[in-house]
């Protein structure tokens, strides 16, 4: 269940980008047409839905099926998954829950670009066949649900909740409008995966037969910067020491697919360039920071 299928070039609507398939997913099997059952009526707008289908717990090899949909009252890709699930296919498998952009559980490769189905606007897809695949890279659970146990792993690893030394206050930890503004573009991160399942490094280097060796990806480093960066937090160099190896940390190219495809408009590699410049400027002592009173 490892394998991994050859890199495809996947068009974006203004973007190349070189994509894999996801790692138990190499296509051999013959793909299946569901004809839209009001194709024939008044007023109706077809569009033709490519999607990826594959059961490891089946014998049947992954596919490609095509769903003709209308589309007349259709506004979002995942409005049209949930038409394909209701009206035409009950056995096709996708994540959703909160519709509105916040949650990142809808998030899939939708022609060539990762996104999330309920923000992607079938206006933005262009006028040919909508092609949706799950995360690339990822192993396949079912069709477009992918297990993200490695991803969730990474992210616990920058251990991303407030740390002190000293003893807790009596009243709250007070932060300055400054410094609180030094978090934007930071906290607003939902963990949809969809910036570390576009990053080839992350690909080839973020997921090791040993964990200590192994590259944490743009979202689990997005979020160890915002840490970092929280003047409330007193373990700045411990925080920068679990982070400095070949591999945690070094391993991003800035290639910036992860900038490209974020949902909500946030910049992972900027952030992990700020980590690296935090390496080599941070003193040598160990000195850390003293949480604001």
């Amino acid at each position: 269940m490892s394998l991994s299928g050859p890199p495809i070039a996947a068009i974006a609507n203004e973007t190349m980008v070189q994509l894999t398939l996801p790692k138990n997913s190499k296509i051999t099997g013959k793909g299946r047409v569901y004809k839209a059952a009001r194709a024939k009526e008044g007023g109706a707008k077809i569009r033709r839905f490519k999607v990826y289908r594959y059961d490891p717990d089946s014998d049947e090899n992954p596919r490609v099926d095509i769903y003709e949909v209308d589309v007349s009252d259709v506004s979002m890709v995942l409005d049209a998954l949930i038409k394909i699930k209701n009206e035409t296919d009950s056995t096709l498998a996708f994540r959703r829950s909160c519709r509105e952009g916040v949650c990142g559980s809808c998030a899939m490769n939708i022609n060539g670009s990762n996104t999330l189905a309920c923000t992607k606007a079938m206006d933005d897809c262009g006028s040919g066949d909508v092609a949706i695949y799950p995360l690339p890279h990822m192993p396949v659970v079912k069709d477009l649900v992918t297990d993200l146990s490695k991803f969730y792993e990474q992210h616990a690893y920058i251990e991303p909740f407030l740390q002190a030394k000293t003893a807790e206050p009596e009243k709250e930890w007070r932060q300055s409008r400054e410094d609180r503004e030094k978090l934007d573009g930071l906290y607003e991160c939902i963990l949809c995966a969809c910036c570390s399942t576009s990053c080839p490094s992350y690909w080839w280097n973020g997921d090791k037969d040993d964990p200590d060796h192994e590259y944490l990806g743009p979202a689990a480093l997005l979020q160890a910067y915002r840490w970092l960066v929280d003047s409330r937090d007193q373990l700045t160099n411990e925080r920068l020491d679990r982070l400095e190896d070949e591999f945690k940390l070094y391993r991003c190219h800035t290639i910036m697919n992860c900038a490209q495809v974020c949902p909500k408009g946030l910049n992972p590699a900027r952030a992990i360039a700020e980590i690296k410049r935090m390496m080599v400027n941070r003193p040598a002592s160990g000195q850390t920071r003293q949480a604001s009173e």
